[in-house]
């Protein structure tokens, strides 16, 4: 499925189509036998290559989310961890603040519109232009598993926003999917 997807694929930004591919065959690479790890390498080289089918993206946040909650079994009352560098990594922190998209309102009284906005104690983050629903009820302070499940890899030199996160407040069981910036690598 990735072999047929990478035909038809076009760098967005002049960038070199095998340096791109070499990048995401690493990606898959680094994950051994990790079967979480493995289908979010193959969900984000799908997605890099414009053909990332829904059900491959839904089985790719049921694995995770089961590694996210193994992680948090495996570390209970853990002190935070340094933010997930490579995907298909989890790591436990702690939200620090809940606000609108622009910082500006806490999100627990802020209208639908207002968007979301979570900073995490290991210096992640996740935005949406939405409500998020997995968020709404959070607080300041939840323990929080945060895994990286996406890296944009066609994007231009020296951009690195848009990496998307799975996360979970322990406390509440909320969960979400977000990426890391209002604007993912080459946007505005």
């Amino acid at each position: 499925m990735v072999a047929k997807a990478f035909t038809g694929f076009e760098p967005a930004f002049g960038r070199d189509k095998r340096k791109i591919a070499r990048a995401l065959i690493t990606d898959r690479n680094a994950c051994g036998q990790d079967a979480a790890c493995i289908v979010s390498a193959q969900n984000n080289a799908l997605q890099t290559y414009g053909n990332a089918p829904s059900w491959v993206q839904d089985y790719n946040i049921a694995l995770i989310g089961k590694k996210a909650l193994d992680t948090a079994a495996r570390h209970p009352g853990s002190l935070d961890q340094s933010l997930p560098s490579s995907i298909g990594q989890c790591a436990l922190t702690h939200i620090t603040a809940l606000t609108t998209r622009l910082g500006d309102d806490p999100l627990e009284t802020a209208g639908p519109e207002a968007g979301s906005l979570a900073r995490f104690s290991n210096g992640g983050a996740g935005v949406s232009y939405e409500r998020e629903p997995g968020l709404a009820s959070s607080k300041a302070g939840d323990p929080v598993v945060m895994c990286l499940i996406s890296i944009p890899r066609d994007c231009p030199q020296g951009d690195e926003r848009g990496r998307v996160y799975y996360g979970v407040d322990l406390t509440i069981k909320g969960t979400w999917v977000l990426p890391d910036s209002q604007h993912l690598c080459g946007g505005a």
